[in-house]
Parts: structure tokens; sequence; C-alpha cells
């Protein structure tokens, strides 16, 4: 497990944009079961969720267009139970983090592996989750 003081400013990258941390199996459940739009990030320490996931996030929920009405992130590595209880609701993709993940109605919708942002830019990113916006939200 990675240790607080590594994550916490990595953490605190989306939840200074509105995003609501889940720490627990329970938070996770009830988050993703919200009726409407829920957008998961799982987050990570790796290099492509620094250069790419967070930044592209960040920058999918700006401006103008639909977006998600609830903004959620897990972080791996660290909120280990939470991470875990997310990735039950994410099959029949494997385990990926980071990884971006879009619910509605309780049901997933679009789901960005790693190997998707592997090698891509934060705009790359940006723009391929706005296409899932407007046709889910």
């Amino acid at each position: 497990m990675y240790p607080p003081q590594l994550v916490m400013p990595m953490k605190s990258e989306l939840l200074n944009v509105g995003f609501e941390d889940l720490c627990t199996p329970d938070q996770v459940d009830a988050a993703i079961k919200t009726p409407g739009t829920v957008l998961v990030v799982v987050n990570s320490v790796c290099g492509c969720a620094a250069g790419a996931a967070r930044p592209g996030v960040k920058m999918s929920i700006q401006g103008e267009g639909k977006k998600p009405g609830k903004l959620t992130t897990v972080f791996a590595g660290f909120d280990t139970e939470a991470v875990a209880e997310a990735r039950k609701f994410f099959a029949p993709y494997p385990n990926s983090s980071p990884a971006i993940a879009l619910f509605k109605d309780g049901k997933l919708v679009h789901f960005v592996e790693r190997h998707h942002i592997e090698g891509r830019s934060a705009e790359m990113i940006s723009e391929h989750l706005k296409q899932a916006y407007t046709e889910f939200c």
C-alpha cells in the first residue's frame, strides 16, 4: 500500500475539481447505483495517470456539453477494498489502473482501460470522454 503523503496530492487533483473520494466498498456500491450517470476514475501513482488520465478527465468536465451527474474516484494501491468493490462492476474488463468507467443507472456503459490511456495525450483522453458523455449523459 502506498503511503498517504505520496497519494494525497494525487487524490486532491481530482477532489479539488469536484470528484467524490470513495474510500469504502459501501461508498462505491452506493455511488455506482445512483440513478443517472456516474463517472468512476481508478486513480493511480503511475506516470500515465499523472500525464494523461487525471489531466484528461479534468479537461473532459470543463466547458459546455453533457457531463456525468456524479464524479467519483478510487485510488489503486491505497483504497484497496474500495477499488476491489469498484472492479466488481467493471466486468468483463480485467483489472486496470488507471481506468475510467461511466455508469448509467447502475450499468457500465463505457470503459477506458489502461492500454487506452498509455501513450495518449490528456487532450485525446478528454475528447474520448466527451464523446462518451455526449452518447450516454
